[in-house]
């Protein structure tokens, strides 16, 4: 008898020992369809399509913390760590796992699955006692938007080296979503992040020697352009120590470094006054939803009469408010959003006309996008600076904030609006 001659082994045939032998079945019962991306396991064994990202689980450690901790966090926590990678763009491989997570959309696992599951686990040795979190998760306590847990809280992301934000940001130093006008692959984010603080100028229509609050400074872009570029006297508020005393010094190297007053403390407890314009970039997110209509109110309280407010936010679906596990551990605990209709109606019952806004979803893919192919050229500087699992955080953050604005899971939004009762002018409301 002619011995039949098999063809040669294939990636996929290669795979069909070994631990991810083990594990691609139960992971395709789970998801419910094949493996979105290859999976290479700690014994070197691989399944899964031959293209695209790899999913590497370096230890069984990778998989005992789902099992301690399953979903988003589980997942989170051991990415940070280490003991689980992506080789390849770690957005399209988020993206190709939400995807199926999402297409699937049907009921959970099966009983069975779960049996099955905890045969090989027991099988690979994977139970054990529960792994310690990552040093980089927040840690915060009391009341939940206490000053004392906002200050924690603001402090647990940007009271880090300020060479830190200048390698992934602009020359500004703008932390927020730029404004793309252009198309061209070409353009900058330089250029980019310098075309939204021009918006933000010309919608509140400042003038030399207007007042302007800037709640939620940042690390100074927009103070530092207004004074620069539109001679406004700029009252800039931020509740970090690092970013206070880094706007002081860009401040002290202005020509006219008066026109830039600096004040580090909580927006609650900001002066009386009365101010020309009152902007907030991407600070609205970090009030609260029962703090926001007070948060409102002091807008429209420090506004003169016919004066313009121009808040820039991100939003969510009602159902999905905060930024999901992963930011609410280890990016902005506390965090809320809504949909951008609840912002409006809040704005509005605090007695404020909205005359305008302007949807920037688009342009927070490209923004951020930008910021991930930054940290990625120079990820060995980041690390240096922050340390290995500090730098795995932001890159995982960085990379999944990219993939939310671009699904439609979240967007933001420029909104203008006018403190009622000012002297008519022509094309603007009364």
């Amino acid at each position: 008898m002619t011995a039949t001659r098999r063809p040669p082994a294939t990636r996929r045939d290669a795979s069909n020992a070994g631990v991810a032998a083990v594990l691609a079945p139960l992971a395709e019962r789970f998801l419910g369809g094949q493996l979105p991306v290859r999976l290479r396991a700690w014994d070197g064994s691989e399944a899964g399509p031959a293209q695209g990202p790899v999913l590497v689980l370096r230890t069984k450690r990778a998989l005992r913390r789902l099992l301690w901790q399953p979903g988003e966090l589980g997942l989170a926590q051991a990415y940070v760590t280490g003991e689980l990678d992506v080789e390849g763009d770690l957005t399209d491989g988020l993206r190709a796992v939400w995807q199926v997570a999402r297409d699937r959309g049907g009921p959970a696992a099966p009983p069975r699955a779960w049996v099955a599951a905890a045969a090989a686990a027991v099988r690979l040795g994977v139970p054990g006692p529960r792994p310690t979190a990552p040093a980089t998760e927040a840690r915060v306590t009391g009341r939940r938007h206490s000053r004392s847990r906002d200050q924690a809280v603001i402090a647990h992301h940007y009271d880090v080296p300020p060479a830190f934000y200048e390698l992934i940001l602009d020359p500004r130093m703008a932390y927020s979503c730029a404004l793309w006008t252009s198309p061209d692959p070409a353009a900058t984010l330089a250029g980019a992040q310098l075309a939204k603080l021009d918006a933000i100028c010309r919608k509140l229509e400042l003038r030399p020697g207007q007042r302007l609050l800037d709640i939620g400074c940042g690390w100074g872009s927009l103070a530092i352009h207004a004074a620069r570029a539109y001679g406004a006297r700029v009252t800039a508020v931020t509740l970090a120590g690092e970013q206070a005393a880094y706007v002081r010094r860009r401040a002290a190297g202005l020509d006219r470094p008066e026109l830039v007053t600096v004040v580090s403390q909580d927006y609650r407890d900001i002066g009386a006054g009365t101010y020309d314009a009152v902007a907030s970039v991407e600070m609205g997110e970090h009030v609260g939803d029962r703090e926001y209509p007070a948060f409102c109110a002091l807008i429209r309280d420090r506004l003169r009469p016919g004066g313009r407010m121009l808040i820039q936010q991100m939003s969510r679906g009602a159902s999905a408010p905060g930024g999901g596990a992963f930011i609410e551990a280890y990016i902005a605990p506390d965090m809320h959003m809504r949909p951008l209709g609840q912002t409006v109606s809040l704005l509005e019952d605090a007695g404020l006309e909205v005359v305008g806004v302007q949807g920037m979803r688009a342009d927070y893919t490209r923004t951020i996008r930008a910021w991930l192919d930054r940290l990625e050229q120079r990820q060995a500087e980041a690390t240096a600076m922050l340390g290995t699992e500090a730098a795995r955080v932001w890159r995982l953050y960085l990379a999944g904030a990219a993939l939310a604005f671009e699904e439609g899971r979240m967007g933001v939004d420029q909104i203008l609006a006018v403190r009622p009762g000012g002297p008519a002018e022509p094309g603007r409301p009364r």
